[in-house]
């Protein structure tokens, strides 16, 4: 017999197994050039998703709950990071050198 916990938890199964391969088909046809921009553009969405991990920390009852909210913070946490430094290097190609100009020879 199946329980109502025992559903929801299928449901939730479902429901990640099926945004996991939406993420992976939307990531999979982006073209490589333009990576760097979507994620730096995302990165409101991993602070969503943080915001969401820590919901789900606090609110487990759990010891299995608890770990995966902890394993959620840590991933979103790292994805937010991430995104942050990939960013922070796109920029950094469009800055302007640092590197003192090449002296002159001057003509006699």
């Amino acid at each position: 017999m199946i329980t109502a916990t025992s559903m929801t938890f299928i449901i939730a199964l479902y429901i990640f197994m099926l945004a996991a391969f939406t993420g992976y088909v939307v990531i999979s046809r982006v073209p490589s050039i333009l990576h760097t921009p979507l994620m730096s553009g995302s990165n409101f969405i991993h602070g969503i998703v943080v915001v969401g991990a820590l919901d789900a920390l606090f609110n487990a009852t759990s010891i299995s709950g608890q770990i995966i909210g902890f394993i959620g913070v840590f991933l979103g946490a790292g994805n937010v990071m991430g995104g942050y430094v990939v960013t922070d290097r796109m920029l950094a190609m469009f800055r302007p050198s640092q590197k003192p100009a090449p002296a002159k020879k001057e003509q006699q």
